[in-house]
């Protein structure tokens, strides 16, 4: 299954509202995938076991993995278009 990470400051209020609404978005739309909330500082050691990266926050460099913005989760502005791209990486 695939692994999607959500990552912010700390890994608690913002990050788990995004992930749960990604995971909600994906379920609906058929995409299984585990989608796990984590805080920026143990991003590096989630990153290697996952397939996407949904950010909150900008990180300080650039990872090999695909990387969505986190922040049209929360507002809803430019989120089909995140959702479409996520989607599609995961397939």
């Amino acid at each position: 299954m695939k692994k999607v990470i959500v990552a912010c400051g700390s890994g608690v209020a913002t990050s788990q509202t995004v992930a749960s609404k990604v995971e909600r978005i994906l379920k609906e739309r058929g995409v299984r995938a585990n989608v796990e909330a984590v805080d920026i500082k143990s991003l590096d050691q989630h990153i290697r076991t996952s397939d996407a990266y949904v950010a909150i926050t900008k990180a300080n460099k650039e990872y090999n993995i695909p990387t969505f913005n986190g922040i049209a989760f929360l507002t809803g502005m430019g989120m089909e278009e995140e959702v479409e791209k996520l989607i599609d990486a995961l397939k």
